[in-house]
Order: structure tokens, then sequence, then C-alpha cells
């Protein structure tokens, strides 16, 4: 929550209108979706880790530089590598989408991420096998991440702990009832 606060009004409307792209349009652009949501992973796994690569490299801490290109440039490999194959895309998605909750909310010790990759590694294989709906969540689940985050940017008087999951749920919600619902006739 902390990274979106510190984004400037312009990087917040992009970060909204590339989250209502995904939320509403995942499945029909699914390449330019999985670019996108590869990205923002990187760049938000990039963050949370940020803490702990400057206290392990004092010199990063220091240069406001790195602190900015480090996690553009987590999010940029990641987004390239989820660009190729669909299957392990959606696969990586779920996996890492389980693994930021875990670190957010269980915290960052090795236990608790190999807890946090043991279900995710469980929750990506049946996302594969189940690819379209899979998508179709995942990408509305991303979409939604984005939006939340922004609305809470926004409005910074309402309670983010209380408010959190119901927005996330909700807007997730809505974004993968309108994509099941324009998707029917697609593969």
């Amino acid at each position: 929550m902390e990274a979106i606060q510190g984004l400037e009004l312009y990087e917040l409307l992009i970060f909204i209108a590339i989250g209502i792209a995904v939320l509403f349009f995942g499945y029909r652009i699914k390449k330019i979706a999985f670019f996108i949501i590869w990205f923002l992973l990187g760049f938000n796994l990039m963050r949370l880790l940020m803490p702990t690569i400057n206290q392990a490299v004092p010199q990063i801490a220091n240069d406001a530089l790195y602190q900015n290109l480090l996690p553009i440039g987590g999010g940029i490999i990641l987004a390239m590598m989820g660009f190729s194959i669909e299957k392990l895309c959606v696969a990586g998605i779920v996996f890492i989408l389980v693994i930021l909750i875990t670190i957010q909310y269980f915290g960052s010790d090795l236990p608790t991420i190999a807890i946090g990759a043991v279900i995710g590694a469980i929750v990506a294989a049946f996302a594969v096998a189940m690819i379209k709906p899979a998508i179709i969540i995942a990408t509305s689940l991303a979409g939604s991440y984005a939006l939340t985050l922004t609305i809470f940017a926004f409005f910074t008087t309402l309670n983010f702990e209380l408010l959190y999951w119901p927005f996330l749920i909700a807007i997730a919600a809505i974004g993968a009832v309108f994509q099941f619902s324009n998707t029917k006739k697609l593969g």
C-alpha cells in the first residue's frame, strides 16, 4: 500500500487504466494482460523485498536511483518472462499472487514463504488444469488489486484493514462476471 501512495497523480491514473483493462478484458487481451500482470507482480514483489535487499546491501539503501530502478527492473524481467508461455503465465500469476499475499499478511520469514510456496504450487496446478476460468479469475483479481489500491490511495480516510478484502473481492467478482459473460464463444 505504501508503494502506491507514493505515486504521482498521472501514475495513479495509468494504474487505474491498466487495472480496468485487465479487470474487464483480461481474457480478450491475454498477452497484453499477462505482460501487465507480470510487470505489476514483479514490481510489487521487488517493493516488498526492498527492505531485505537494503539490509543486505547498504549502498542500495542510500541510493534513490536503485530504490526506483530495482522494482521497475523486477517488473520488466517478470513481464518479459510472463509474456511467452500461456500455461506458465497462469501458473506463475497464481503462484506469485499467493506468495505476495503470504508476504503481505503473514510475513517474509523463510518457513512462512515455504508454506505459501507449497499452497501456491497446488493452486497454480489447479489453475493450469482449468485454464480459461483461471485466466479470467486471475486477470479479474489482478485488475481488482490495482483498482483497490488506487481507491485507497485516493480516499485515504477509508479504513484499509476493514475494507481491503471486501473491495478486492467485490471488484474482482464484477470483473469475472463481465469476462465470463463476454467470452462465452471464445475458446
